[in-house]
């Protein structure tokens, strides 16, 4: 069963914004969406680069370093060079705290 780690409030992610957290080891970018909230690995596949620092277009993030684009909510590559899709976690709001299950 995942374990839902709190990551921060939900104030911290400004709307088609992106924030990098540190939970157990591993770099995940936490997208705001309208008020939905999603997360996927923040490094791409591709060479590293920080997701978290992409251009959101829609439901995707373009990664600022070569232009991959991944899905927000399945993780799916969308747009090569990258070949490899990024792994995405589940997120929970509870009050304003926004979590995240490792």
């Amino acid at each position: 069963m995942p374990k839902f780690v709190a990551i921060g409030k939900t104030s911290e992610i400004p709307d088609q914004g992106a924030k990098c957290v540190e939970v157990e080891g591993r770099k995940i970018a936490v997208f705001n969406l309208g008020g939905a909230f999603y997360a996927i690995d923040d490094d791409c596949p591709h060479e590293q680069g920080p997701l978290s620092d992409g251009n959101i277009d829609g439901e995707e993030v373009e990664c600022p370093w070569h232009g991959s684009r991944f899905n927000l909510k399945t993780g799916k590559v969308t747009m090569d060079p990258a070949e490899e899709d990024v792994r995405s976690y589940p997120v929970r709001v509870t009050g304003d705290s926004i979590e995240v299950a490792v």
